[in-house]
């Protein structure tokens, strides 16, 4: 017990660092607080991208949830769709989520909608998947008693996030190894806008239409890198809501 106090003790001072780093002129001891509570009470990391500061609130994300149900030993999750609240011709779609806290949990349920006027046009084409991650979400937060809301729920995306402090132009490649330059680039972008590596490498992956990543020519993953870095300055929880529809992967981000 005593080690786990100490754990939290040290992820709150992290996240509490991380915080200033990427919104220290929007924060005030009010969401300090909010911070601290959520850093003890469900163990959350902003550099692994389990909350976004938001127009003045936290917010969960779906990487957070999924972790935080994974650290205490979630027993399954079962997601169904609603056919009587769906329609694939207008692309609406409505999930229901069960989320097994053990073998004798009897499950807590959530369920989540989705359709091209409740989500961003980035995303637009993707409603079935933000309907399915919306219905976990919720399933999840009731399971662990999370009050604050995620990000994913939110009913438009189109609002402008909170920029980071230090958000700047990304640096125009430089002569020498070009294929380095871009792999810094794209680090760059990641711990700019706290990004998941793994799922950004996934989008990458998809995004340039290759098995691995290694497969993609430098033109292909200067495409990705415009576009991810556009995407994250015009509309980052939208960018987090796309990540989130993909798988992680154990190898890095490049």
């Amino acid at each position: 017990m005593k080690s786990q106090c100490s754990t939290r003790q040290k992820l709150v001072r992290l996240n509490r660092r991380e915080a200033k780093r990427l919104w220290g002129t929007t924060l005030n001891e009010f969401l300090f607080l909010g911070l601290r509570e959520l850093s003890i009470q469900f163990g959350v990391s902003i550099v692994m991208g389990d909350l976004i500061l938001l127009n003045g609130r936290w917010y969960v994300t779906h990487t957070g949830l999924v972790r935080i149900a994974k650290y205490n030993r979630c027993s399954g999750i079962h997601v169904k769709p609603v056919p009587e609240f769906s329609d694939p011709s207008t692309h609406r779609w409505a999930f229901e989520a069960t989320v097994y806290k053990s073998k004798t949990c009897r499950g807590f349920t959530g369920y989540g909608d989705a359709d091209p006027s409740n989500v961003s046009v980035l995303v637009h084409g993707a409603e079935m998947r933000v309907a399915e991650t919306r219905a976990v979400n919720r399933a999840l937060r009731k399971a662990y008693g999370i009050g604050i809301c995620s990000v994913e729920e939110i009913g438009s995306f189109d609002r402008q996030t909170e920029p980071a402090p230090d958000s700047k132009k990304l640096p125009q490649a430089a002569n020498g190894d070009g294929n380095r330059t871009v792999r810094d680039r794209l680090c760059q972008v990641i711990r700019q806008h706290g990004l998941d590596p793994n799922l950004v490498k996934s989008y990458a992956v998809d995004f340039c239409g290759v098995k691995t990543l290694r497969d993609a020519t430098r033109d292909q993953v200067e495409n990705f890198l415009a576009h991810l870095s556009d995407w994250a300055e015009k509309d980052r929880n939208a960018l987090l809501c796309q990540l989130n529809s993909y798988p992680g992967q154990k190898e890095g981000a490049a």
